[in-house]
């Protein structure tokens, strides 16, 4: 989908709290980001319901940082492999 021209300003709610996200992207997309920050913040928080919110915030940033370095790390080894099949004729 392509970017709409100009900031847009949208608020979210992640974790009971409202953000308000000024961006580029369609309020559709940033909705649907700040909904896996909240899924992922209440996972963790089922998992650990001790956890302040500062902690809760930061475990959440890892998880999330984890997934995306490991999709990221995915997506190089898929793109070598299609480059590897591309320059053997292999399809």
């Amino acid at each position: 989908m392509a970017k709409q021209k100009g900031k847009q300003r949208i608020t979210v709610s992640i974790y009971g709290q409202q953000y308000t996200v000024v961006g580029e992207e369609p309020p559709n997309y940033v909705k649907d980001v700040a909904h896996i920050v909240d899924q992922k913040m209440r996972e963790i928080k089922k998992m650990n319901p001790y956890l302040d919110t500062t902690r809760l915030a930061v475990l959440t940033a890892v998880n999330i940082v984890d997934d995306y370095m490991k999709l990221k790390k995915e997506n190089e080894m898929l793109n070598e492999k299609v480059n590897e099949d591309r320059s053997t004729g292999d399809d």
